[in-house]
């Protein structure tokens, strides 16, 4: 499985997801709540510990990489995100089909998920930055061929911050899992590949202010 990292940006610090942060990550979830309508944030230190017991398990399995987001604004844990569904190409098809592939050394594909922010720390930068970091990294260290991102057709706020980013909408999966809201949740599908990744990186450099435009 790939080696864990801690990712560093000028505001924003991803940190290997621990139980060490679940009080943060508490208290951080526990500010206005109305803007999880269609995100599913754990309420409470239960719920919390849960989700991060989860996390980490996954992570063993080498199937995800879970991080808290740092806000260096503040020095305040600020939320959580993460890499998952990691699927590995190399070595033999796996048998029979549909079983998992072995886990390897380097992804080849990706998706960006599970992110959520306190409110005191959305619509300020901090998810972009987030996901540059996390698109840097699997795109020139790992080399992944694709990175997916999914959100609720109906959350017109995730999506819209989807599409800035450069990625493009695959299609939407109709009846695709159950939502936030109890209620049966369509699905949007998101990717960037490999070679759209230079064209997204500079405009992603543009908007955080790592280059200067021409």
């Amino acid at each position: 499985m790939p080696a864990f990292v801690t990712l560093s940006g000028r505001s924003v610090r991803l940190e290997p997801l621990s139980l060490a942060a679940v009080d943060d990550l508490v208290a951080a979830a526990s500010e206005d709540r109305s803007t999880y309508a269609f995100t599913r944030v754990p309420a409470g230190r239960e719920e919390m510990v849960s989700y991060v017991e989860a996390a980490l398990a996954e992570q063993a399995g080498g199937r995800t990489m879970p991080f808290a987001i740092r806000w260096l604004h503040t020095d305040r844990v600020v939320g959580a995100t993460r890499l998952m569904n990691l699927e590995y190409w190399q070595g033999p098809m796996p048998w029979p089909p549909g079983a998992r592939g072995a886990v390897g050394e380097i992804p080849s594909v990706a998706d960006i998920g599970y992110t959520w922010l306190a409110a005191s720390a959305q619509g300020l930068g901090v998810n972009r930055e987030s996901k540059f970091l996390l698109l840097s990294l699997a795109f020139e260290t790992w080399n992944v061929h694709r990175i997916t991102l999914k959100a609720d057709v109906r959350n017109t706020r995730s999506r819209a911050a989807i599409e800035a980013l450069g990625a493009q909408l695959d299609g939407v999966r109709r009846a695709e899992t159950r939502g936030a809201d109890d209620t049966v949740r369509d699905t949007a599908y998101y990717s960037i590949l490999s070679s759209e990744w230079p064209a997204v990186r500079e405009r992603m450099s543009q908007r955080l202010g790592l280059v200067v435009a021409a």
